[in-house]
């Protein structure tokens, strides 16, 4: 069982290593070190991403050569992973499971993202698997000894999706998504910065061999913005549909109707599925659970499904064709677009 990390007092940041508050936020190849942050976990928890542009810049980061701070695994609460394909609520369903002494949720934490760079720039797949091990121990040290930690990587991390629960046979996922036309919806209301987001993610997803749709390279230049977002969730669905039927046993899936319907029952669920000590009352009052994951701002109920109406109205002419052929491509390709192994709520 994987838990918290120790390294010999002797050895150099071995004070950082043991200690939470130091993220390990980047993996730099050349050097085989790690960068780590000092983040609070109330810092944490007042941001939507462990990026960056939301911890005010690159920072001073203490580098450590992956030698000296290698961990040693022994005992502890494992390691949890809730992977999700955009546009799903998935920044409040992480936040809500970060309570102390139960869990503690990294949000889109920048090392994995270096894991899936380093990968796609032709790192040897035994020195990858070896990083990779030590970066899941590193992120897996809670605050407390009896703290799992739920990891939710950013979305171009899903490749990986199962080389990482490979490395950690005691870690359950949770798969969370939304359904199609409300993924299109988000996405056409977004305007041009998610268009183009769609794009370049479709760009990584194609250059790590991640969508098998049947297209030819050329059909993707004939493609309007929404069928290429359309083609990113068919290929995740793809994806999370295979991860299901691989390890059914510990992998649940949620789609974000049934999440933000009923918030704190989706919580509690999630935690149950982890394993994770539930009490409805501290549940229920998660300030994740009342305001906008993103710009912190009051969450009015309702809100999400406002938003919705207002893209269909807009653009719902576009995402009726749309939605139409992207069913067309899920039924020759056998995706389900309701993924199975549903999460039981209540």
């Amino acid at each position: 069982m994987t838990g918290p990390a120790t390294v010999p007092d002797s050895t150099p940041g071995a004070a950082i290593v043991r200690d939470a508050e130091w993220l390990a936020h980047r993996y730099d190849p050349d050097h085989d070190a790690f960068h780590f942050r000092r983040v609070a976990r109330a810092e944490r928890a007042a941001i939507p991403f462990l990026t960056d542009e939301h911890l005010g810049g690159p920072g001073e980061p203490v580098v450590l050569r992956r030698a000296d701070c290698a961990p040693v695994q022994s005992g502890g609460a494992p390691l949890h992973f809730l992977f999700h394909s955009a546009y799903c609520a998935s920044t409040m369903l992480a936040q809500a499971l970060d309570q102390p002494g139960v869990a503690t949720s990294l949000s889109e934490p920048v090392l994995l993202n270096d894991m899936v760079g380093w990968r796609r720039r032709g790192a040897d797949p035994r020195a990858h698997g070896r990083v990779m091990n030590d970066a899941l121990a590193l992120l897996g040290r809670g605050f407390e000894a009896s703290e799992a930690v739920v990891v939710k990587p950013s979305n171009i991390f899903n490749p990986l999706a199962r080389g990482a629960l490979l490395l950690r046979p005691d870690a359950r996922a949770l798969l969370l998504y939304a359904p199609l036309r409300d993924f299109l919806l988000s996405v056409a209301r977004k305007g041009l910065w998610c268009w183009l987001w769609c794009r370049e993610l479709l760009e990584h997803y194609l250059a790590d061999g991640f969508v098998g749709l049947g297209f030819e390279a050329r059909d993707y230049f004939r493609q309007s913005d929404l069928q290429v977002a359309a083609v990113g969730w068919l290929a995740q669905q793809q994806a999370f549909a295979t991860l299901t039927a691989w390890a059914p046993g510990r992998i649940a899936t949620l789609d974000s109707e049934t999440l933000t319907a009923d918030p704190a029952a989706a919580v509690m669920a999630t935690m149950r599925h982890f394993g994770l000590a539930v009490e409805a009352g501290g549940v229920a009052a998660h300030p994740a659970l009342t305001r906008n994951s993103k710009s912190g701002a009051a969450f009015m109920p309702g809100e999400r499904q406002r938003d919705l109406a207002a893209a269909q109205a807009a653009y719902g002419e576009e995402i009726d064709q749309v939605v139409g052929w992207a069913e067309a491509v899920a039924d020759q390709a056998a995706i389900p677009l309701t993924l199975p192994r549903a999460l039981t709520i209540g």
